[in-house]
């Protein structure tokens, strides 16, 4: 029979209050101002839920509700086919080796 661990004091998890992980969330930026509805045409706060690539950033980062992320998406989404937000940023960095160079060669 093996033997069973017994220890006095309680395990590092259960210790763990606040940290990364808690499970506690952000509240709502739009839901704390109690906007209806995101507008396309704010590029600034869009931009803040966007990375500096292009992405659209999750729920799990931004601290959204489900609705408001949704209006998100499909701001960003509109406000880039107005050409009011780029698709992918520009690279910051050189010419990267693994990258094509430009294929018209006079």
């Amino acid at each position: 029979m093996a033997k069973q661990r017994r220890s006095t004091t309680p395990s590092r998890r259960r210790d763990k209050k606040g940290g990364p992980g808690s499970g506690r969330r952000k509240p709502c930026l739009f839901c704390k101002d109690k906007v209806e509805h995101v507008d396309y045409k704010d590029i600034t706060t869009l931009g803040r839920f966007t990375s500096e690539r292009g992405k659209i950033r999750s729920r799990r980062i931004t601290g959204l509700c489900r609705r408001h992320q949704s209006q998100v998406a499909r701001a960003v989404k509109r406000a880039r086919e107005l050409a009011l937000m780029p698709y992918v940023a520009e690279p910051v960095g050189g010419d990267s080796p693994g990258r094509r160079r430009d294929r018209d060669r006079d």
